[in-house]
């Protein structure tokens, strides 16, 4: 065999197995389809600043493995209180809508925990013609990628039980803490692996730049890689990629913009759009004193300004900020990035999600596979999928199996 373990995938899952199998003394290497390590982690430098195109929050943060390992490694953990339910000076939602519409959500969360819907399809709980069924449509798109017409309520609530209200933050950028754990090990970038065989002593991987022969490895893609077939794997995975179809990618997005000039913002605030919009963008105005606003889009908002193209997007971003700032400030806001993570290679969406009536899947798609497969990443995870900190625990999940099994 040319490694004990090969893993698939240099992202928060495919960083920590690598390095909980380091520590066990196992030779690795790590394949990633992608030119870049960090996966759904991914920090971008633009007018000094690192800015965060995917995660960017260390959430149930006092809990969080990556606090820990961000500190020793050098990094800058910004703790506090975060703005995003407030709104800037009451601008286009009042305090008496923002108390009504959070009543709208707390009383939906109510009825999805004391009376789920026997179809789990959290939708069937939203009250008929309810005032604020669109805000709550456009919470789901931040929280879960995803519609409530498509979410599983016994899936939302495992991670809704077991996250806490802590979100911190990486002064320079999580996708940058991500990519510097990475251990010293073989490191394979912009080398897609294309099937997977089980052998008779091991697994050998068809990639772009030749084979690799491995005791076991780890897969740690995207269920959206799997559901598609962009890799091919033996027959015994069949459940698994089933699964991995039920476990599909919502879908969130980030527009950045940057602010010139006398525009008169204080940092650390927040706008929603339009809270009578499920379409609406978040905006997080200053973030770390920085001259940007972070535009959040999530689920049906996101799918459409991905759908419109970078130029209708900003232009629509621009909108909502100017209805609620006035025409004016459009001259001390200047596009700067945007992320596009449905069109993203080798990821191709966000975070996962479980289809109505299929939580379970989520446990099929942690099995191992005759004790040389084995599958992680944040979709794997029965708690905190959807997070980096969920991707990166099912990675030590995985590699403990693999030293388990190889021992």
């Amino acid at each position: 065999m040319d490694y004990d373990v090969a893993v698939i995938g240099a992202g928060a899952a495919g960083i920590a197995a690598a390095r909980r199998l380091t520590d066990a003394g196992r030779s690795v290497i790590i394949l990633e389809a992608s030119d870049r390590v960090g996966g759904r982690a991914w920090t971008v430098e633009l007018s000094g600043m690192p800015l965060d195109m995917g995660c960017g929050w260390l959430h149930s943060a006092e809990r969080n493995p990556l606090v820990a390992i961000g500190r020793e490694a050098g990094f800058t953990i910004e703790r506090g209180p975060t703005a995003w339910q407030n709104q800037w000076c009451d601008l286009g939602f009042s305090p008496e809508e923002r108390a009504a519409a959070a009543a709208a959500w707390e009383a939906l969360e109510e009825r999805l925990r004391g009376n789920p819907p026997a179809s789990d399809r959290a939708s069937d709980a939203l009250q008929p013609d309810g005032e604020w069924n669109a805000y709550c449509q456009s919470l789901s798109g931040y929280l879960n990628g995803a519609p409530l017409e498509r979410l599983s309520v016994a899936d939302f609530l495992a991670y809704d039980n077991a996250a806490t209200d802590a979100n911190w933050r990486v002064h320079e950028g999580y996708g940058n803490l991500i990519a510097a754990a990475i251990p010293d090990v073989t490191l394979r970038l912009s080398t897609p692996v294309r099937r997977i065989a089980l052998t008779g002593e091991g697994v050998r991987l068809e990639t772009d730049r030749g084979p690799v022969t491995a005791g076991a490895v780890i897969a740690t893609v995207s269920t959206n890689v799997l559901a598609r077939g962009m890799i091919a794997f033996d027959p015994e995975a069949d459940d698994h990629l089933h699964a991995a179809a039920q476990l599909p990618l919502g879908l969130a997005d980030k527009l950045f913009m940057e602010l010139h000039g006398n525009h008169g913002l204080e940092p650390e605030t927040h706008l929603l759009g339009d809270a009578r919009n499920d379409e609406t963008g978040s905006y997080y105005i200053r973030p770390l004193g920085r001259p940007v606003v972070e535009g959040f889009f999530g689920g049906k908002g996101a799918v459409v300004i991905e759908q419109a193209g970078l130029l209708d997007a900003f232009a629509f971003a621009l909108d909502q900020l100017s209805s609620l700032l006035g025409n004016n400030m459009r001259r001390h806001l200047r596009p700067l990035a945007a992320s596009s993570w449905c069109h993203t290679d080798w990821v191709r969406g966000s975070y996962s999600h479980a289809l109505p009536g299929h939580a379970g899947a989520r446990t099929i798609l942690a099995r191992p596979v005759a004790d040389r497969l084995f599958f992680a990443g944040e979709a794997t995870h029965q708690s905190d999928f959807s997070t980096a900190h969920g991707a990166w625990e099912s990675g030590l999940r995985a590699a403990d199996e693999v030293i388990g099994s190889l021992s």
